[in-house]
């Protein structure tokens, strides 16, 4: 028997030391690829509308810009155009954002407003339909909302954090949810351990929201949506908050372990389903992520980058995470000049990254990964009309795993770019042109929901090219196997 043992063990070795060097031969051929149409304004953060566009904040300004790809679906050959200014006194830096369940779009406070460090409490909501926006006042006796963390819940619901005053000594703990219909907030979140400020949120297949603590280290919360209360989740196996009072994100895998990664050079993983804290992989040269950001690729791989611990220096370098040990990734455009803190990553439905340089300048680069996803972790289509209609809204698709295993792409309290909701891609058969059909409506923003069957509506443009086509639903740049349909005129 010891004889078998010895050799299964010797077998997993292998397979793992297999899996260590396919990641280390992709990381090391991934590349970056220039927008063939660059940017003509200095970028910031990025989101991804429900039918395939790119959103992206013109740094500290009112203005947004819309990215749109070609008719392959090229991202890096995609051409801009500008969308509507938010109200003309809203023009923030280091904000909180999210792409809602209904397609449309909330933005809330900002650590600066038109380059004025003033914690701001303004908002607005964009509709993405009528490319129209719509201020919303910051919940009752919110002064400071700040550079403030933002989730949507897996009812689709939004929640805000309170900045406070940034002040160790701050009790402004309080977190409130978003009523899309009124634009207003209602209180939830007793129990919070530590004040919101500088801290990231993840969303967990459970659907509880899990924080490491920046002002209690080294513990950890989860927030449970069921009961709006807050209880301890154990601590780090190291600190991860560095003196700047900065973390790192922390990103959902597929396996269902979140990595986290901190100011300091330490890592630590949390296993969603055992509720266990453990050691992960450190980084070289003392680095660590004084804020910035992160991004799960298809293959399960964390891309993320990290730079000096000496408090918001560069140079900025990339690594991906494969779950085990971090493999040296190639560098961006200007990164070696630049902080982490700069920087922002948005999963895209090819399964590429959007980075963008949130430093009032114009770099904007493509990350090409390599690798790619396993067949489990794809939505799966149950039903959706094989008869389509051009110009045609509502249409109902079902499946599973439609939000993807994860939220995608992190960074924390100052920025957050999810993209855990499903895309619907149609490809003409004949000409093999690429057309998004605006999705809404979702029944569910969970991650990692398995075999529950959930739902979406989706519009298709009255452009599209009519005829048999193969539609596909995208989350987190991970396609479905793809249904035959035909469009008629």
């Amino acid at each position: 028997m010891k004889v078998f043992r010895t050799l299964a063990v010797a077998l997993l070795t292998l397979l793992a030391w297999s899996a260590i060097a396919n990641s280390q031969e992709s990381a090391a051929t991934a590349t970056w690829e220039n927008l063939k149409n660059k940017p003509t304004f200095a970028v910031d953060t990025s989101l991804l509308l429900t039918d395939g566009t790119v959103m992206v904040h013109q740094y500290s300004s009112s203005n947004w810009w819309r990215l749109t790809p070609d008719s392959t679906g090229s991202y890096i050959n995609g051409t801009w155009s500008e969308l509507a200014s938010m109200p003309s006194d809203y023009g923030p830096l280091y904000f909180a954002s999210a792409v809602l369940a209904d397609g449309n779009v909330i933005v809330q406070g900002g650590e600066y407003n038109f380059g004025s460090g003033v914690e701001t409490p303004l908002g607005a909501y964009y509709n993405s339909s009528t490319n129209t926006w719509t201020a919303v006042t910051a919940p009752t006796g919110w002064r400071d909302v700040g550079d403030a963390s933002g989730v949507v819940l897996a009812d689709g619901t939004f929640m805000l954090g309170n900045c406070g005053s940034c002040d160790p000594a701050s009790v402004e703990k309080e977190q409130a949810l978003l009523d899309e219909t009124t634009l207003t907030w209602t209180i939830t979140g007793t129990g919070k351990n530590d004040q919101n400020s500088e801290e990231g949120w993840t969303l967990l297949p459970s659907g509880d929201v899990l924080v490491v603590d920046t002002w209690s280290t080294p513990e950890s919360e989860l927030y449970n949506p069921s009961t709006g209360t807050w209880s301890l989740a154990g601590d780090t196996p190291s600190n991860l908050v560095n003196p700047c009072i900065e973390i790192g994100p922390a990103v959902l895998r597929p396996d269902g372990t979140v990595w986290a990664t901190g100011g300091e050079n330490t890592t630590a993983i949390f296993d969603s389903s055992t509720g266990v804290w453990s050691a992960g992989p450190s980084f070289a040269k003392g680095d660590g992520i004084t804020d910035g950001p992160a991004a799960l690729l298809p293959d399960g791989n964390v891309l993320v980058s990290v730079g000096p611990n000496s408090c918001y220096e560069p140079p900025t370098t990339f690594y991906e995470f494969n779950g085990t040990s971090l493999v040296a990734a190639p560098a961006a455009a200007d990164s070696s000049g630049n902080p982490t803190y700069y920087g922002r990553m948005l999963v895209l439905p090819t399964g590429q990254i959007f980075y963008t340089e949130a430093g009032g300048g114009k770099v904007a680069q493509i990350y090409v990964p390599v690798g790619t996803y396993e067949p489990a972790w794809q939505p799966t289509i149950t039903t959706v009309s094989k008869k389509l209609t051009a110009g045609s809204t509502d249409n109902v698709i079902e499946g599973t795993q439609f939000n993807g295993l994860s939220q995608g792409a992190m960074y924390g309290d100052d920025a957050q770019m999810a993209t855990n909701y499903p895309l619907v891609r149609v490809v003409n058969a004949s000409t093999k042109a690429v057309v998004y059909c605006r999705t809404h409506n979702h029944s569910t923003m969970g991650v990692a929901t398995g075999a529950t069957v959930v739902s979406t509506e989706f519009d298709i443009p009255a452009t599209i090219g009519t005829g048999a086509s193969e539609l596909f639903v995208v989350a987190n740049g991970i396609p479905s196997k793809p249904v035959k349909v035909d469009i008629a005129p």
